[in-house]
């Protein structure tokens, strides 16, 4: 039911039914499908649109839509209808638009119209007036193969600006988790910024970066991501493969967790499975942080019971409140932490007229030695990758590495 929330549905009846051996024809046994036409019937005229909470065939939608003679939608098209509403920038309409049409390919029907009827808001395509999709299989085909080739595009123009962003010392960090877990809200309270944080699923699909200081004085860059969901449509997780790349190319992955929510942990297994479906191996477990959420909403005995657990976890874990504040010191330090430890060693040897080349070390590293003679200042400095890199092209001329 939160789905069908999210877009703001009035929801007059919803029931749970078992469903051992879905039939081919409509899914549901004739017993079901029956006494939900019996629901519909008693309503009259207030029930436009059914909810089913599967996967549904052409043929199984057509049937159930013929049996209750009102449109029938399955779990990837509330998906999508939602992710339509809540997609705000070209990109993220892009993405959108190819993953409805890949949907809609195989049905051949046009936008969900139905739904305006109700929340008022933009369909997939942006809403009344504009022209909606061509049921002709080969204009579909043409429109996906322009969308893919825009969308190459935007992969481009993303890879172009990573390779800008790794000539400079910043490292990436990336929240991601399931849907309302919190990450909008622990974006704006780190970074002070204004990005949509709602009590509902899918409130952030376009990705957002900002600069965040750390405590050590580092500076990093913060994004947020799409928040992901249990059975996650594939026509959604290939259109959005341009977005999900960000998290791909961070330093350290943060995943946020509702600790509130009674599902946390298949939550949890719900988000690996979308990683390693974007293909991020299992070693990014060696650079991620589990932050946590909402810890304000339990009690001091359920706080203690998640402190213990965590303690005895093999990962960084984190206990925060996003929405407080609390822990987010806590969050920080562990993140400097984590970039600490994948920073390697380097003993320099610098001559003592190199002051910008010793100056620039104590800005972007951390000097853990340092010895003065008249000859030279020999140095040991902890840099990660980045500034390693970034020094070498920059003063690798000037500075001798000891063997």
């Amino acid at each position: 039911m939160g789905l069908a929330r999210a877009i703001n549905l009035d929801i007059v009846h919803a029931e749970t039914t078992p469903n051992p051996k879905p039939k081919p024809a409509t899914f549901l046994g004739q017993g079901t499908v029956e006494r939900i036409n019996d629901h519909i019937e008693s309503f009259g005229t207030k029930v436009h649109v059914v909810i089913v909470d599967a996967a549904l065939t052409p043929v199984q939608q057509r049937n159930l839509e013929r049996a209750w003679k009102v449109k029938v939608i399955d779990r990837t098209g509330l998906i999508l209808e939602i992710f339509g509403e809540r997609a705000r920038t070209a990109e993220g309409r892009l993405q959108v638009e190819l993953a409805q049409l890949i949907y809609q390919r195989s049905r051949l029907v046009r936008s969900w119209t139905h739904l305006e009827r109700q929340r008022g808001g933009a369909g997939f395509m942006g809403g009344p007036g504009e022209t909606q999709i061509e049921t002709d299989r080969r204009l579909i085909d043409q429109r996906i193969t322009r969308l893919k080739r825009e969308l190459e595009d935007v992969k481009r123009t993303r890879s172009l600006h990573r390779e800008a962003r790794a000539r400079v010392p910043y490292s990436i960090i990336a929240l991601v988790g399931y849907t309302n877990a919190g990450k909008s809200t622990l974006f704006n309270r780190l970074t002070d910024a204004d990005v949509t944080a709602k009590d509902q699923l899918f409130a952030t699909l376009d990705p957002t970066m900002r600069k965040l200081d750390l405590p050590s004085g580092r500076t990093v860059i913060l994004s947020d991501t799409v928040g992901f969901i249990s059975d996650l449509p594939h026509e959604l997780v290939n259109a959005f493969h341009a977005t999900l790349e960000e998290v791909r190319a961070a330093d350290i992955v943060v995943h946020v967790r509702d600790a509130a929510d009674p599902d946390t942990e298949s939550q949890k297994k719900d988000v690996f499975n979308v990683l390693k479906e974007i293909g991020i191996r299992d070693s990014v477990k060696h650079a991620m942080i589990e932050v946590m959420n909402k810890i304000d909403l339990l009690t001091e005995e359920e706080r203690e019971i998640l402190r213990n657990k965590s303690q005895r976890s093999n990962e960084t874990v984190v206990l925060l409140s996003a929405m407080t504040g609390e822990g987010c010191e806590d969050f920080l330090n562990s993140i400097d932490k984590q970039l600490s430890q994948s920073m390697q060693l380097l003993e320099l040897s610098l001559k003592p007229e190199d002051g910008a080349a010793l100056s620039w070390l104590y800005e972007h590293g951390e000097v853990v030695e340092r010895t003065d003679s008249e000859q030279s200042i020999e140095v040991k400095v902890r840099l990660d990758h980045r500034n390693a890199a970034r020094f070498a092209r920059r003063y690798g001329d000037h500075v001798q590495k000891n063997d």
